[in-house]
């Protein structure tokens, strides 16, 4: 699922930055990078299966790997966990109501925060 109108695909962000504030709003970067791409997750396990919030982004200038870059943000998913398969984010998925709620609050306090220190 794609949360399309959220305006965070509007916005670019140093990216020590946007690692304090992600992670502060529980996404995590961990290993999900290279020196071009981040991908930052929140793992909800929630009693209808195990769902991951993923906003990307990508380098418009500099090096992840250096720990000095811009990162330009993309539409954030919603995903769930198929095991051993991984994470489908397809039409056909459902997804609670109370999940896709919760997602949207997530989005709209990291995007409030991004705001502040967006270039």
């Amino acid at each position: 699922m794609r949360f399309e109108e959220t305006g965070l695909e509007t916005f670019k962000s140093d990216l020590n930055r946007l690692d304090e504030i992600m992670k502060s709003h529980g996404l995590v970067r961990e290993g999900q990078w290279d020196y071009e791409r981040v991908t930052y997750d929140h793992k909800f396990e929630v009693r209808e299966g195990t769902y991951y919030l993923r906003i990307q982004g990508h380098v418009v200038e500099g090096d992840v790997g250096k720990h000095d870059a811009i990162i330009q943000l993309m539409t954030p998913l919603l995903g769930k966990h198929y095991y051993p398969h991984g994470v489908e984010y397809g039409e056909g998925e459902d997804f609670p109501k109370h999940l896709v709620k919760t997602c949207e609050k997530v989005l709209a306090d990291v995007k409030k925060d991004v705001e502040a220190f967006a270039y």
